[in-house]
C-alpha cells in the first residue's frame, strides 16, 4: 500500500492546476462581452475560441497522456502549464480575430490537455486505498474554478480593459501553474518498476498498449463516456437560455447554472466516497440512470424554485460520475500506461461535450422548444447507462504493478 504523505501533496497541487487553468480558460466569457466592444469582433466569433479550446483539449488529451507515460507527468504539465500561461497572455495582444482564436482556442485548450489527464494518472498511482476520493478531489479544483478565477477575472476587467485584465490572469496561472508543477512526481510504484525494468507482474501487466486501447474494457469505457458526455452536455449549456424562454429573468437564469456548479462541488466528494466503500463501477453506472432522468426532469419545471431542485440534483450527478473513469481506469490497467487511458477516455468526454451546445441549438431553432433537447439527453443518458452495464473488469488475479512499500 502506498502510505506516503506526499500522495496528498499530488491530490493537492492537481487541484490547484485543474482549478487555475480551467479558471484561465473560462475567462473568456467573462471577456465576451468587452472584447467584442473594444475590437469589434462579432460575439459568436470571440466565442469560437472556445469552441476551438474545448475540441484542442480532447484530441490532445490521449497524446499528452501517452507522453505523460513516458516522460513522466511533472515535464508534461510543467510544458502545459507553460503554454496555456504563454498563449493567454500573446492572445490578449492580439489585433487579428483569427490570431485571437487560434492563439486562445489552440494554445490555452491544448495546455489543459497536458494538465488533466497526466494529473488523474499520476493520482491514481498514488492511491491504492481512497483512490476514488483522491481523484474525486482533483477533479473538484475544477469546480471551484467558476467560485474563484471567473469573480477575479470579472473584478479585474471592471478595473482595466480586457487586454490588461487578460495578461493579468496569465500572470497569476504562470506564477501559480509553473511552481505547483515542480511538485508533480510520478508514483512510487512505476518508479520501482522502472528501476526493475518490470512493469509489473503477471496478467494484464503484460499487455501493451495497443492490446489495452483494443481492449473491450477500454471500448466500452470511452463509449460511455461519449455517452455521459453528451447527456449532459445540452443541459449544461441551454439550460440558462430555457430558462429564459419560461419568462425567468437573465440574472436568475445565470444563478440556476451556479446551482448546479455548487451542487457539483459535493457530487464530486460524496461519488469519490461512494466509490471507495461500494466500487466505482456499481456507483458509475448508479450514476448514469439517475443523470439521464435528472436531464429529461428539466422539461417538467418552468419557475425558478423547480430549477434550482433540479439543478442541483442534476449538478450532483453529473460532476460526481466524471471522477470514477479514472478509478475505473486504474482498477483494470496497467500503471505505466494508465496517462493514455485516462487520455483516450478524457478525449471521448470531450468530444461527446460538443455535441451539446450544436446538438441543442439545432433542436431550438428547428422545433422552437427546448423539450426535445432534454427528451434526448434522457435517451443518450439511458444509452451511458446500458453501455455501463456491459462493463466487465479484468480478474482480480491479474495484478497491474509491482506493490508500493509501506
Amino acid at each position: 500500500m502506498t502510505n506516503s504523505h506526499y500522495r496528498w501533496v499530488i491530490v493537492a497541487a492537481g487541484g490547484v492546476l485543474s482549478c487555475v487553468a480551467i479558471g484561465s480558460m473560462f475567462s473568456l466569457p467573462v471577456f465576451l462581452q468587452p472584447i467584442a466592444h473594444d475590437t469589434g469582433w462579432s460575439v459568436a466569433g470571440v466565442s469560437t475560441a472556445m469552441t476551438i479550446g474545448f475540441l484542442a483539449m480532447a484530441l490532445t488529451a490521449m497524446a499528452w497522456g501517452s507522453l505523460s507515460d513516458r516522460f513522466g507527468p511533472r515535464v508534461v504539465v510543467l510544458t502545459g502549464s507553460v503554454i496555456l500561461t504563454a498563449s493567454l497572455a500573446l492572445a490578449s495582444r492580439m489585433t487579428s480575430l483569427t490570431a485571437f482564436q487560434l492563439l486562445f482556442g489552440l494554445g490555452v485548450g491544448g495546455g489543459i490537455g497536458a494538465i488533466f489527464a497526466p494529473m488523474m494518472a499520476s493520482v491514481t498511482g498514488w492511491f491504492d486505498t481512497h483512490r476514488s476520493l483522491a481523484v474525486s478531489l482533483v477533479s473538484a479544483g475544477m469546480g471551484m474554478a467558476p467560485m474563484t478565477m471567473s469573480p477575479l477575472a470579472a473584478q479585474l476587467v471592471s478595473i482595466y480593459d480586457w487586454r490588461t485584465a487578460m495578461l493579468l490572469i496569465a500572470a497569476l496561472a504562470a506564477a501559480v501553474m509553473i511552481p505547483v508543477a515542480f511538485l508533480v512526481r510520478r508514483p512510487p510504484a512505476l518508479e520501482r518498476a522502472n528501476a526493475a525494468a518490470s512493469p509489473g507482474r503477471g496478467g494484464q501487466s503484460d499487455m501493451s498498449v495497443g492490446e489495452a486501447l483494443r481492449s473491450p474494457q477500454f471500448i466500452i469505457l470511452v463509449l460511455t463516456n461519449v455517452f455521459c458526455c453528451a447527456t449532459h452536455a445540452g443541459p449544461i449549456f441551454h439550460t440558462v437560455s430555457y430558462a429564459v424562454s419560461c419568462g425567468i429573468p437573465l440574472i436568475a437564469a445565470v444563478s440556476i447554472y451556479s446551482m448546479e456548479g455548487l451542487a457539483g462541488m459535493g457530487g464530486r466528494l460524496a461519488f469519490g466516497l461512494l466509490g471507495d466503500r461500494y466500487g466505482a463501477k456499481r456507483i458509475l453506472v448508479l450514476g448514469l440512470l439517475v443523470q439521464a432522468f435528472g436531464a429529461l426532469a428539466f422539461s417538467f419545471v418552468r419557475e425558478l424554485g423547480a430549477f434550482y431542485a433540479v439543478a442541483a440534483v442534476f449538478g450532483f450527478i453529473y460532476a460526481g460520475t466524471m471522477p470514477l473513469y479514472a478509478a475505473i481506469a486504474r482498477e483494470n490497467f496497467p500503471l505505466r500506461m494508465m496517462g493514455t487511458i485516462i487520455g483516450g477516455i478524457s478525449m471521448a468526454g470531450g468530444l461527446g461535450m460538443a455535441t451539446g451546445p450544436l446538438v441543442g441549438g439545432l433542436i431550438y431553432d428547428g422545433l422552437g422548444s427546448y423539450t426535445w433537447l432534454y427528451v434526448g439527453s434522457w435517451a443518450v443518458g439511458l444509452g451511458a447507462f446500458l453501455i455501463a452495464m456491459t462493463f466487465r473488469p479484468f480478474p482480480k488475479a491479474k495484478d497491474q504493478t509491482v506493490p508500493a512499500a509501506a
